[in-house]
């Protein structure tokens, strides 16, 4: 099937796109709406900007927008009219989305789908968060954390790029502060910096990081491809 991807940049959204190529699917086009605010239940915030770097190291196109409100029935329309736009230029048949736990966000782009006449594809729904972690590092998915917002989570994780023993760190963290260990709940966000559908490997090359005592962010100033001019 041809795909659309609702694409975020983090672990979730790539890793889906991941799975749905391993599955025979094609993805046509990128679909990227950057929120107005990082409240947003629909969107991802840290960083969004810098996936047109990770498009263009997956040789995949992409759109993006950037929200004009902070209102999910807003984000909805503005998710709407991407798609709108999307389908004037691309043939697709199905949306791919990486929701795993929350079924409001799958509620809303299963909304979305059936109003443009779409299949939503949802290959990572309901995953195990333990072993779906460890999947991510097993199939070579190099990633960073790009927010932390959650009890438990202090300014150390920032901008931290997760192996095996930050997952088993993190198990132990989430155990006892009791969030979601893939970070569904919005406790932490993520930057995928290289996997096997990037042609190059993204090198970091400024950043800053921020932190207000409770929550912080990884913000990304200046990225590019390795092995590329």
């Amino acid at each position: 099937m041809r795909l659309a991807a609702f694409f975020s940049g983090g672990k979730d959204s790539t890793f889906a796109i991941y799975s749905a190529k391993k599955h025979g699917h094609t993805v046509e086009v990128l679909l990227t709406l950057f929120p107005k605010s990082d409240e947003s239940h629909l969107l991802h915030y840290p960083n969004i900007l810098q996936t047109k770097i990770q498009s263009q190291s997956m040789q995949i196109p992409q759109i993006i927008d950037i929200s004009k409100d902070i209102e999910s029935n807003t984000e909805e329309l503005e998710l709407d009219n991407l798609i709108k736009t999307a389908k004037k230029t691309y043939e697709f048949d199905g949306i791919v989305h990486g929701g795993i736990l929350s079924e409001y966000q799958k509620r809303k782009f299963e909304s979305l789908c059936k109003h443009n006449d779409l299949k939503l594809i949802s290959p990572i729904w309901q995953k195990n968060p333990l072993l779906y972690m460890k999947e991510l590092l097993d199939n070579n998915f190099e990633f960073i954390i790009s927010s932390v917002s959650a009890d438990g989570l202090d300014k150390s994780w920032i901008g931290k790029k997760i192996s095996y023993q930050e997952i088993d760190e993190l198990e132990q963290l989430s155990n006892k502060f009791q969030f979601n260990l893939n970070f569904e709940g919005g406790e932490a966000e993520t930057f995928v910096i290289n996997c096997p559908l990037f042609k190059n490997p993204i090198k970091i090359v400024n950043s800053n990081k921020i932190w207000d005592g409770v929550r912080g962010r990884f913000e990304i100033v200046e990225a590019k491809l390795e092995n590329n001019a």
